[in-house]
């Protein structure tokens, strides 16, 4: 039985992460299949009835009736999964198709459509085999043994050759259709997956510049508080404006609707820098940035003035851009928490690969760390599909 994990190890069939599917595979069209092969067993009482009597009748009557019930246990052990108890019930069933030849003669194969079928499916292996032998031995069997006086049981090899290959075909495409709602299953996983990591990223990167920001500016206005309150008030007013955008920004990542650009990126770590003291080389514009890279290095300039303001007790910070790259340097003490390995920087590597980019990080010589991305100029990429809606400003 096809099956998968949850994130927490638990085991789920296909079957329970689609019971749509699944009731295609096992629900009214395998109950009317297998009702309908209910029919065998009445035409070879009706053939007990044609070639015996007496006590022979009533044997043939009898081996007939617990076929039929053998039959009925060897469906639901299919269908319940129980492969080696239906395999053991099949053995029987062939038995029982043996034991009533002497009393249906020809029409004994008509339960021979059985078996086979039920070999087809529970051993496709030898499904070619056991249509072979069953189909030559309704034909030659009758025609064989001469005191039954009938000849080739042609009907009967027709009966049997074209329900068991329909009993196979069907079989065949509950197994496909069972696989297809498995590799459904496992998308979703994965799509929903790649979801939530897509939202824990944004949501990093966007909170932990944001609240950087709060942080440095509520200091600053703290200090400012005993020697310019209006300096003061304009800080902390600002401060109310960060948390603003933050929960608008976090509203706008778990919808899928956040959009960075470079050159709000560049102002706001301007701003960020300024109230950390730090002074600011940054570009004032974006020219010379090829627009499909402006939101990628809007996420590299968040993710390295965040880190600049958080780890690096720099004085001067730098950023240079160009067509395809952008770099970040500070004069700072090149280590510390995050620089280098922490979660921030691994999201950017992600979104750097996922551009076909590349990322360097490191310590600059005497003092100082550098981050540079570098995306190929050839490389045509789109971080959202041509037609985002939020680009082509649709809500």
């Amino acid at each position: 039985m096809l099956e998968r994990r949850t994130k927490g190890g638990a085991k789920v069939t296909a079957e329970e992460a689609d019971p749509d599917s699944h009731r295609w595979a096992h629900g009214w069209r395998r109950i009317m299949l297998a009702t309908g092969m209910l029919i065998y067993p009445g035409l070879t009482a009706l053939g007990v009835a044609h070639t015996a009597s007496g006590a022979g009748a009533i044997a043939g009557y009898a081996i007939v009736a617990a076929f039929t019930g053998c039959y009925v246990i060897t469906g639901v052990a299919v269908a319940r999964g129980r492969s080696r108890h239906a395999e053991l019930m099949a053995v029987v069933l062939a038995a029982l198709f043996v034991a009533v030849l002497p009393f249906a003669h020809a029409d004994a194969f008509f339960l021979g459509t059985g078996v086979v079928s039920f070999v087809s499916v529970l051993r496709p292996d030898w499904a070619a085999r056991a249509l072979a032998i069953g189909t030559l031995g309704a034909i030659l069997l009758p025609w064989a043994v001469r005191p039954w006086h009938s000849g080739p049981g042609w009907f009967q090899a027709l009966a049997l050759l074209f329900t068991s290959l329909t009993v196979r075909a069907f079989s065949e495409i509950a197994t496909t259709n069972r696989a297809l709602v498995a590799a459904r299953a496992e998308v979703a996983r994965l799509a929903s997956e790649a979801e939530r990591n897509r939202i824990a990223r944004d949501l990093h990167d966007l909170l932990g510049h944001s609240l950087t920001a709060i942080t440095v500016k509520s200091r600053l206005a703290q200090r400012l508080a005993g020697k310019d309150a209006g300096q003061s008030l304009a800080e902390m007013a600002a401060v109310e404006n960060l948390s603003r955008q933050a929960l608008a920004d976090v509203r706008a990542a778990v919808s899928g609707y956040r959009e960075v650009t470079l050159a709000a990126e560049l102002a706001r770590g301007r701003e960020l820098l300024r109230a950390a003291g730090v002074v600011a080389d940054l570009p004032h514009a974006t020219d010379s940035v090829a627009p499909a890279n402006r939101e990628l290095f809007g996420w590299v300039v968040r993710e390295g003035l965040t880190n600049v303001v958080r780890h690096a007790r720099a004085n001067r910070c730098t950023v240079v851009v160009g067509d395809g790259s952008v770099e970040i340097r500070d004069d700072g003490r090149g280590t510390g928490p995050g620089a280098g390995d922490g979660k921030g920087l691994a999201g950017l590597r992600e979104r750097v690969a996922a551009a076909g980019g590349s990322v360097e990080a490191g310590p600059l010589s005497p003092r100082g760390w550098r981050l540079r991305v570098t995306v190929p100029s050839d490389t045509r990429r789109h971080l959202r599909p041509p037609h985002d809606p939020v680009r082509e400003g649709n809500p």
